[in-house]
């Protein structure tokens, strides 16, 4: 269901994925999830990578050393719980027969890192000498895992290189600016053998805690490698409000629209459109696709995560053993758990900062949603069917527009997939209907 909402581009990571020999990674799905409350953050990344290489290994900047006990392998299903839980949904609503009362049907429709690399130096005279320190090194679950602190962007890349890390083009200059943001480096790779021994045939999420007054998510090395575009999903857990971009506008989804019936069928190729049309109408901003409270939703694209499931990703304020009934506190109410879905599609240009959040105290609800209403098809001969049927032609034309608008399809095209005729009493944009007749 994942793939059916995703833009084809790639994507990108927190991080950069390095790898060895002239093999080329791209990033694909990129999928975070922040846990924040005051200065504490629970980060969760899954990702998807492109590539032959048979081992790989990311690097991500971190504002602190971390111990063994702060990382944590996730389970990727809770990642898609989540994802599945806020993603944008089709609502449908059946018309009711006009010459008689009946009970409304309803229903909804959701669409809804690598490389033979060399062991990494347990010794440090190298590194001493390129100003690079590992500051710890641990193996937790299939990774083994390196933080890392230097002096310099070029002793730092030396040391990469030198110890079988590729370095993608470009990668020096963030380098260095977080390395002047006295940042350190996160670098973890997989060994498959350690994962085939785990029972594992995929990449399972990384998490890190940490303590930390600076909320924010760094981007700018995953554009190192990026092939075009990135694409990026943020999904941040919060016990007060919805969360926000403060170094770039956040700005909610066209939402709420009604669409013709054939979108049901197409939903993906629909949202797709619809997002890449609106994204690049807007610059660069960060969509809020969903803000909602977690104790409910209507409608419910999936069922809630439950206080087990946001505990392991990290949401530590609620209580755990709540079952499968969705997030609730000791009382019995919902639990204070509030979660925006952002969605950011960036380059390098556009986005020469890394994401910086803040965490509001709204709590207005929010999502994307389309909806769907199905034409009675009955052939009662009241006066109300009769007015009822009259009206349809000016909605289909209503319902055909609104799709071209959001999707920047073209009006002709969504006509004749609706299979209806243009409404003659509509807006003519000022064209004439011999121009119309040859219009390309």
């Amino acid at each position: 269901m994942l793939l059916l909402f995703l833009p084809s581009s790639a994507h990108s990571f927190c991080g950069f994925y390095v790898a060895a020999g002239d093999a080329k990674l791209f990033n694909h799905a990129s999928q975070v999830v922040l846990v924040r409350d005051e200065d504490r953050t629970v980060l969760t990344m899954a990702n998807d990578f492109q590539g032959e290489p048979k081992e790989f290994a990311i690097v991500v900047p971190v504002p602190t050393v971390l111990k063994k006990d702060q990382i944590h392998i996730a389970d990727r299903a809770l990642v898609e719980h989540l994802d599945r839980y806020t993603a944008p949904r089709l609502v449908e609503y059946f018309d009711e027969n006009p010459c008689a009362v009946l009970d409304r049907q309803y229903g909804n429709a959701l669409k809804s890192m690598s490389a033979p690399m060399a062991e990494a130096p347990t010794r440090g005279g190298r590194a001493k000498a390129l100003g690079v320190t590992i500051e710890a090194q641990y193996t937790v679950g299939e990774y083994d895992i390196l933080i890392l602190s230097a002096k310099q962007s070029s002793g730092l890349e030396t040391w990469l290189v030198e110890s079988g890390y590729r370095i993608p083009p470009g990668a020096r200059r963030p380098l260095e600016a977080y390395l002047k943001q006295g940042l350190k480096f996160f670098v973890a790779k997989v060994n498959l053998k350690e994962q085939s021994k785990l029972g594992f045939t995929y990449l399972r999420p990384i998490q890190m805690a940490f303590e930390s007054p600076r909320f924010m998510l760094p981007i700018r090395l995953g554009m190192a490698n990026a092939d075009g575009p990135q694409e990026l999903f943020v999904y941040a857990l919060t016990r007060t409000g919805r969360v926000e971009t403060v170094n770039y506008r956040t700005v909610k989804l066209p939402s709420d629209a009604e669409i013709p019936e054939f979108v049901k069928e197409d939903f993906a190729h629909f949202y797709r459109d619809l997002f890449r049309h609106f994204a690049a109408s807007q610059g660069a901003v960060a969509v809020t696709e969903y803000a909602w409270d977690m104790g409910w939703c209507d409608p419910c694209a999936s069922e809630p995560l439950s206080a087990d499931e946001l505990r392991e990703l990290g949401v530590f304020w609620t209580d755990a053993g709540g079952g499968s009934g969705g997030a609730r506190n000791m009382a019995g109410g919902a639990a204070p758990v509030f979660v925006t879905r952002l969605h950011v599609r960036y380059d390098r240009v556009s986005f020469p900062e890394d994401l910086a959040f803040q965490v509001t105290g709204d709590r207005t609800n929010f999502q994307g949603r389309y909806i769907i209403r199905h034409e009675w098809k009955g052939d009662d001969t009241c006066a109300a069917a009769a007015q009822y049927r009259t009206s349809l032609r000016e909605r289909r034309e209503k319902q055909a527009r609104t799709v071209a608008d959001l999707t920047g399809w073209k009006l002709d095209q969504v006509r004749g997939r609706m299979a209806v005729a243009e409404d003659s009493t509509a807006p003519r944009d000022n064209i004439t209907w011999w121009q119309r007749l040859w219009k390309k």
